[in-house]
């Protein structure tokens, strides 16, 4: 790796850990996800007091972070990439681009990011759209390798549309390792994964990724239970999380970020993580 890769990775991973926090929603064009960052200001402020290691953000947002002039506020992770997999109902051309073709990772050196993230998508009948991803992170490695830019890729298996209906992640662990080895293959710096349906079985995920390997949170779910899932991902050798709507959707986001970074940093178990979320 790079120095001035690992230089931009170390300003994510404090003490080889990372909480990201995910405010990137907006590139969805999905209403449901909007709840909560309705106002960016605040919530860009919220999260600089919280002080989650990273901040995972658009170009067009993240003026909000990286103006402000506090030597210690969370490293910028930019999305550079949109697609439109997220809404309830599958749309007759499935499809995701990067925000920047010719030149994708230039506002991120613009905004001095730490790292860049694009998706790698796998639904159901829809190849032309697993082709686009893999065309988009073949495009963003070659200039992350020219300006040591971390790339974090995003593998994102998916239900038939039909079963639950909208973005619902299909948890087979099978069909996630596979995918995360494709990451990984393809050049991946960091991998956000969707976790396995059995806990137990991502210490597999994270073999076939031979980098540092971030959960993803996905759709906000009961915290307790999140906290505690967390947990026994973690012991199964993640990194971290990249959470979004199990932070910023809930009453007390900053107390929720406490908890996460104890458990990250300080080895905190799912009940003790609880306990720092419930003392607020």
């Amino acid at each position: 790796m790079r120095l001035s890769t690992k230089a931009r990775m170390n300003r994510m991973f404090t003490n080889g850990g990372c909480l990201d926090v995910a405010i990137d929603h907006g590139v969805c064009n999905e209403p449901s996800f909007l709840a909560g960052l309705e106002d960016m200001d605040r919530v860009v402020d919220m999260l600089i007091g919280a002080k989650p290691d990273a901040i995972q953000m658009t170009y067009g947002q993240a003026d909000l972070l990286q103006s402000r002039p506090e030597k210690d506020k969370p490293a910028l992770v930019m999305r550079i990439d949109m697609g439109n997999p997220y809404n309830d109902q599958r749309h007759r051309v499935m499809w995701s681009m990067l925000q920047n073709h010719d030149e994708p990772i230039i506002g991120a050196l613009e905004m001095d990011a730490a790292c860049v993230v694009v998706n790698l998508f796998m639904l159901p009948d829809e190849p032309e759209l697993f082709r686009q991803c893999v065309e988009n992170i073949s495009r963003v490695r070659a200039d992350c390798h020219r300006y040591g830019m971390p790339l974090m890729i995003e593998p994102l298996v998916m239900l038939p549309n039909d079963v639950r209906g909208g973005y619902q992640v299909d948890g087979d662990a099978e069909k996630i390792v596979t995918l995360v080895r494709l990451a990984s293959e393809m050049g991946a710096d960091i991998i956000k994964a969707d976790p396995t349906d059995d806990p137990d079985d991502f210490h597999r995920v994270v073999e076939a990724a031979r980098v540092p390997v971030l959960v993803r949170g996905g759709g906000k779910d009961d915290l307790k239970s999140v906290l505690k899932k967390s947990a026994a991902l973690m012991a199964q050798g993640a990194k971290g999380m990249v959470y979004g709507r199990n932070i910023y959707q809930h009453d007390n986001p900053m107390a929720v970020v406490n908890a996460l970074m104890a458990m990250i940093h300080r080895g905190a178990s799912g009940e003790e993580a609880w306990d720092i979320y419930s003392r607020g």
